[in-house]
């Protein structure tokens, strides 16, 4: 499998001011659509992204007004040449202060969108401005975590971060392209349990083969959520042991969907 991440999933309140926040303030176009019974799925990205770079998906579901974020996700991070520069732009242009470059150390810093999903902006030479740099969930065994992308979709830590109370691990398929979005699994030292909620949904990863990566991954003991068969034989959905869903999908940059129906 290639074991690209493709696409992170958010479930959103309200469809269109979403879309319109992240237009307006991320400079982001829609790449495609799917209005399905009862749900909207909208794809999100740079207008200029390449092939290797990571999609936003925003769902909303009808009669759900509102999102319970939950903290096992943690937040997704986007690219930003100037990262001053970025935050004041984004203050500028109406987004709620939330964590300012100076009290992250002038490292990095957080806004919210509408639903209240962090987004962290990180200052990087690579890939297209705005682009999804990495995606973060939290992780109540990290040992359990970092071998579940090792053995299951031979990822590999390619930086590690560890402090007095927490460590963050960022993992990524061997050899994955500069521009591609990084898995960072946060550790806390406290023992501390996480909630899911539902406002968030799901990380994407690209197979080759729908069915030979399923199978694959069935005989490394992949905990099943929906296997092939539950999905039309479009994509399917595996958990880590700590219930973060994982879709797997085949991905065709080419096709004139993004979607496999």
């Amino acid at each position: 499998m290639t074991g690209l991440l493709d696409h992170t999933m958010m479930r959103v309140g309200d469809l269109e001011a979403s879309i319109d926040w992240y237009e307006t303030h991320l400079d982001y176009e829609r790449k495609d659509r799917h209005d399905g019974d009862g749900f909207s799925i909208v794809y999100l990205g740079p207008e200029a992204m390449g092939d290797d770079e990571a999609m936003l998906e925003l769902t909303s579901n009808e009669g759900q007004d509102e999102v319970e974020i939950g903290d096992a996700w943690g937040h997704i991070a986007v690219r930003v040449r100037d990262l001053e520069a970025a935050y004041e732009g984004l203050m500028d242009g109406g987004v709620e202060d939330y964590r300012d470059p100076e009290s992250c150390g002038g490292r990095y810093a957080f806004v919210t969108d509408p639903d209240g999903h962090e987004i962290e902006l990180v200052e990087r030479p690579q890939g297209s401005p705005w682009s999804l740099d990495h995606t973060m969930i939290r992780v109540e065994d990290a040992d359990a975590a970092l071998g579940y992308w090792v053995r299951k979709f031979e990822y590999e830590v390619v930086s590690r971060w560890e402090a007095d109370t927490f460590a963050n691990f960022f993992v990524e398929p061997e050899d994955a392209p500069e521009d591609a979005m990084s898995l960072e699994l946060t550790y806390n030292y406290d023992g501390r349990s996480y909630t899911h909620g539902d406002g968030w949904g799901h990380l994407c990863v690209r197979v080759d083969d729908l069915h030979d990566d399923w199978e694959r991954l069935t005989r490394r003991e992949v905990p099943e959520a929906r296997d092939p068969a539950d999905c039309e034989d479009m994509y399917a959905f595996a958990e880590d042991f700590e219930g973060h869903e994982i879709e797997l999908l085949e991905r065709d940059v080419d096709a004139e969907s993004l979607f496999p129906f």
